[in-house]
């Protein structure tokens, strides 16, 4: 497995800025995990009104990442692309839970597990890590279907 940059993230993902929350796949291997990372600047549009005193990464903004990340695995095991007109969308989200903030100058580090695969829909374990710090962490369920 080759690491992806953007070019091939966008390849995969039907997100873009300032939505596309994934910058760089550091490693995966086909229907079994991907890890990702996102790189938190301070120029991230949603910092002026989160919080303006003190920015911190909105949570439901970490586990986009995180659901990013695996939509990317989901594509690539099953041979899809943005391309292809399909898009993978949420089905659920499970136990999901905010360990540390997350603020400017973090890189986050997303690694996702599918924990399996059964009539269109996915199941991954999915967690977010500042540093050696878990962040986040949750199950996603997901579905891949035309766009």
């Amino acid at each position: 497995m080759t690491p992806l940059e953007i070019r091939d993230i966008i390849g995969h993902l039907p997100h873009r800025f300032p939505f596309l929350l994934v910058d760089r796949v550091l490693e995966y291997e086909l229907g079994k995990h991907i890890v990702a990372l996102k790189n938190v600047t301070i120029n991230e549009p949603f910092f002026p009104g989160h919080f303006p005193n003190h920015p911190v990464m909105p949570g439901v903004l970490v586990i986009e990442a995180m659901a990013q990340t695996a939509a990317i695995l989901a594509f690539l095991t099953a041979s899809q692309s943005v391309g292809d007109k399909n898009v993978v969308y949420f089905a659920g989200i499970d136990d999901a839970r905010f360990k540390r903030p997350v603020v400017p100058g973090d890189q986050i580090i997303m690694r996702a597990e599918l924990e399996w695969q059964r009539r269109g829909i996915w199941r991954f374990k999915a967690t977010a890590r500042v540093e050696e710090h878990l962040a986040a962490e949750a199950a996603l369920m997901c579905t891949m279907r035309p766009a």
